[in-house]
């Protein structure tokens, strides 16, 4: 049993650790997307998961979800999270957009969120002036972040028709996914509901992988992308993801992507000695200012 004190520790760092985690998901592109084609790398990356879900379930005897709604509702959330997120980022990455550029384009997420739920109206969709400020100066901070990756790869780092829209496709797919899940999926144990939205995702992506004509080239590098993405970026930063959305509102917690480019940065940094300028410190600190303004508890009146 954990402390009312452990609790409330591990939920103010859920949002932190997710951000630490979620950035690694381009560090894995870069070493596992010249060893494989990204649909059956992601059809492997859904098959493995669940195969790690399901003992983890039934030894802890976690419950399903109660009724054939609630595992429609997931599904459709699986198709939009992973399949259609993912499959669009790696795809458009694939087709030859930058990296700086596809974060920018799915960075667009947050924005959009609080557009949408500020046309709704009604309880809990309520988007301030002060979290309006905040996620423009946020999308402002991302924009300088990744400016530097503009134009700075080969001849096929560029966009066209294909990548952009594989690039949008991921943009809509990740923030409907999000409003989705927030409307009408009811709160359920992680680890059975993440199992559900990972099916519906291989149900979808493998057919195109069958599809895909290169083959994956197996070696260190793949092996470790492959594992990093099971055990790091589903089994764990895609159930804090759930977690997140389940517990906080839809703005708040889609304005915590705006850190995961500057975080990946930083990784990229560390790991690849990738040069970070005076400009790349400052979309870092902006970044983080805005965010701050989206996520901090409103005053009590």
């Amino acid at each position: 049993m954990t402390s009312p004190v452990q609790d409330n520790a591990w939920l103010r760092a859920m949002p932190w650790v997710f951000v630490l985690i979620w950035s690694t998901g381009f560090i894995v592109a870069r070493y596992g997307m010249p060893h494989a084609p990204p649909m059956k790398f992601l059809a492997v990356r859904y098959a493995l998961s669940i195969l790690c879900f399901l003992p983890w379930i039934w030894f802890a005897g976690v419950r399903w979800p109660k009724d054939r709604v609630q595992w429609l509702h997931l599904a459709v959330t699986g198709v939009l999270m992973h399949a259609g997120y993912l499959g669009g980022v790696w795809a458009a990455v694939k087709a030859g957009m930058g990296s700086g550029l596809s974060s920018l384009i799915v960075g667009i997420q947050p924005v959009l969120t609080a557009v949408w739920l500020s046309s709704m109206g009604g309880p809990g969709s309520h988007v301030s002036r002060r979290q309006w400020v905040g996620l423009l100066l946020g999308f402002a901070g991302l924009v300088l972040v990744v400016s530097r990756k503009f134009g700075a790869g080969g001849p096929g780092d560029q966009a066209n028709w294909l990548n952009l829209s594989f690039a949008v496709m991921a943009l809509f797919a990740i923030t409907i996914g999000t409003l989705y899940q927030k409307r009408f999926v009811q709160p359920c144990d992680v680890r059975s509901a993440n199992t559900v939205q990972l099916v519906a995702a291989l149900v979808v992506t493998l057919p195109l992988a069958l599809l895909e004509t290169e083959s994956m080239r197996w070696n260190a590098e793949l092996a470790g992308a492959m594992a990093w993405s099971v055990l790091g970026l589903t089994l764990g930063g895609s159930s804090l993801l759930y977690m997140l959305i389940q517990r906080g509102a839809a703005a708040s917690v889609t304005s915590l992507m705006y850190l995961v480019p500057p975080c990946t940065a930083l990784i990229a940094w560390g790991l690849f000695d990738e040069p970070i300028t005076v400009v790349t410190v400052a979309g870092i600190a902006l970044t983080a200012f805005g965010v701050s303004l989206v996520v901090r508890p409103p005053k009590p009146v």
